[in-house]
């Protein structure tokens, strides 16, 4: 594997780290990709807080908010090496390096968001976290993300023929391309940015995402009708090193995945208020907004994107299974 030169630079920071553990005292790096505030950036400074109360100042750390420590793939790798300490990485990106939390990523997997937050909190969040720790990276805690709902500028959605002829922007996935096509629709994977000039010439008809990305980019401006079909929910982790966890004792570990869960609670207390706000906003501002009332044929035009990925993993079967009979 070739490392980038900020994991290389990295390796100086976790031999730093280990001699202030042997002194004693843990000085944690937490590696986050959003702005300070937002609902993940709060969750991972009321993490940081809460082990520094448990452990009398024993541990405290620091969260490098905004990607100053780098992008993703970088940051990943650096939790791998021991060079950062701990951060939140969405489960979507995630998949390249533990293949097993690409299942989060199939549409409709969750039924809703209180269902994501039972399944992984409880076997389906356990099964994934043995497949990020065979790749050194120890779970803490599940965030809320949110969940993914169609817009567009052409009319509601109810029901799969709804999205049939309409152009949707996606992200480049091929479950995602494969999710638009199920249903007729002609999917058009796009960078993020060229979304609201695409939707107000025509280019596309319509995009998916959660209602604060809806509504802090502006694009309820040019697609007005949301439709909350929810058919993405994919969370997000806080996860530490394992070599920063095997460093510490049983008494820390126990205060630190303690701690981990008590901050995705926070953190979902957060996420749903600026949720909140946001449809707030886009229904002051005149948007439709209906809710998909029956998600089954939606469930039902997904199978052929689940028949793909399964041919393509067959070792994912009993994990898909677990979380689709989840309750």
């Amino acid at each position: 594997m070739k490392l980038s030169g900020s994991v290389i630079a990295g390796g100086a920071a976790a031999l730093l780290l280990g001699l202030s553990l042997e002194a004693g005292a843990v000085e944690l790096r937490g590696w986050n990709i959003h702005v300070e505030d937002y609902p993940v950036s709060h969750g991972m400074e009321r993490f940081l807080e809460d082990v520094a109360e448990k452990t009398d100042g024993r541990i405290t750390g620091k969260v490098f908010h905004g990607g100053v420590l780098g992008s993703q793939p970088d940051a990943i790798e650096q939790v791998r090496l021991g060079a950062i300490d701990f951060g939140v990485f969405s489960l979507g990106p995630m998949g390249q390096v533990v293949p097993e939390t690409n299942v989060v990523s199939l549409p409709f997997i969750f039924k809703s968001i209180e269902q994501m937050y039972r399944v992984m909190d409880g076997a389906g969040g356990e099964a994934l976290g043995k497949g990020l720790e065979a790749k050194g990276i120890v779970a803490l805690g599940w965030y809320d993300a949110g969940a993914r709902s169609f817009y567009n500028s052409v009319k509601p959605i109810n029901t799969p023929a709804d999205v049939a002829g309409m152009k949707v922007r996606v992200m480049n996935n091929d479950l995602f391309v494969g999710m638009i096509e199920s249903m007729g629709g002609n999917a058009t994977p796009m960078a993020f940015a060229e979304v609201y000039q695409s939707l107000k010439t025509g280019v596309v008809d319509g995009a998916e995402n959660n209602p604060p990305s809806y509504e802090s980019t502006g694009h309820y401006e040019v697609a007005q009708f949301y439709s909350i079909s929810q058919h993405l929910i994919i969370p997000e982790c806080l996860c530490m090193s394992k070599i920063t966890w095997d460093r510490l004792s049983p008494e820390d570990q126990a205060i630190v995945k303690a701690a981990g869960r008590a901050s995705a609670d926070y953190q979902r207390e957060l996420w749903q208020a600026r949720e909140k706000a946001s449809m707030e906003t886009v229904l002051a501002a005149g948007v439709k907004v209906n809710e998909v009332a029956d998600k089954a044929p939606f469930q039902a035009a997904m199978e052929p994107v689940y028949d793909q990925f399964l041919a393509a993993h067959p070792e994912m079967t009993d994990l898909v299974t677990l979380f689709r009979n989840a309750e």
